[in-house]
């Protein structure tokens, strides 16, 4: 039989119980409430919306309040040097970001890469078979009526591409679009087999879309391969260690690179497309996220 002095015990012993339970849940919320907002500068390219994106649900999940802050490239670096960004996904070192960089080295925080192999270059559709270089434009250029299709103003390649122009004394005005408005340009000309040269870089969904050469660059303007890094405000370690090491870790292969870009541009929406990728790579993505 239950004596009352032993009920009583067992009460005291379950309301502590209880009590203990509502304070470790109550601080665990407080401590998710407490890991605060991350905002991370995206600018308008295919893998930077994709990366980005996906980095996005993963700090979610963890806790955090995620923000991405479309900008161009040089609000990014002056967003991360006046801490109102915390990271920028893509610093493309060393030729095409190196001016930007060089400005700010000393305000930011360069981190690691998450990609290796990168390429720039003036480009066509391969059913253009006389041309194969950049100094073979001049020669033809009443099919493109003298027009090189570029993407955001402001972006490297852009003006890079303006000292490509003056050095090769190509007769070729270079046209400012948005990335998604110059694709949609290449794809119709493609389609109809038309001709067209764009600025264009690698990594890019358009390799696996469509037959596409990268024009040869004998005076090398557009530099050698490089690597994408990602950057960070400078006292984010401080202050979010996890996501710094998290970051750090990160790193995609260009199958998985370009698989990712291929879900985020297929589905109805970018976080939709990230989320399935998520969903199908848990194994890589778990080696990402060290203790």
């Amino acid at each position: 039989m239950l004596t009352r002095k032993r009920f009583y015990s067992m009460l005291i012993v379950a309301t502590m119980l209880l009590l203990f339970t509502a304070c470790n849940t109550s601080n665990e919320q407080e401590e998710e409430l407490e890991k605060g907002t991350i905002k991370i500068g995206m600018n308008n390219w295919a893998e930077n919306i994709a990366v980005s994106n996906m980095w996005k649900i993963l700090l979610d999940e963890k806790g955090y309040d995620t923000e991405l802050v479309q900008v161009e490239k040089a609000v990014m670096y002056q967003g991360l040097a006046s801490n109102d960004l915390d990271i920028g996904m893509e610093i493309w070192l060393p030729s095409t970001d190196q001016s930007y960089y060089e400005e700010y080295k000393d305000d930011i925080e360069l981190r690691d890469t998450w990609y290796k192999g990168t390429a720039l270059a003036l480009t066509v559709p391969s059913y253009m078979t006389d041309i194969n270089s950049i100094t073979d434009l001049n020669d033809i250029k009443d099919l493109f009526d003298s027009n090189i299709v570029g993407i955001d103003p402001g972006s490297s390649i852009m003006s890079i591409t303006e000292d490509v122009i003056a050095e090769y004394n190509l007769d070729f005005t270079l046209t400012s679009a948005s990335e998604p408005a110059m694709l949609a340009d290449l794809n119709n000309k493609y389609d109809n087999e038309e001709p067209i040269v764009v600025t264009l870089w690698k990594p890019h969904s358009s390799f696996a879309n469509l037959d596409l050469k990268m024009l040869d660059d004998p005076k090398n303007l557009y530099g050698d391969s490089e690597e994408i890094y990602y950057a960070s405000r400078l006292e984010l370690e401080k202050d979010h260690p996890d996501v710094v090491k998290w970051f750090d870790t990160f790193f995609l292969e260009d199958d998985q690179l370009g698989s990712l870009m291929a879900a985020v541009e297929g589905a109805s929406s970018e976080a939709e497309g990230a989320q399935h990728w998520i969903d199908d790579n848990r194994d890589l993505i778990n080696e990402w996220f060290v203790e």
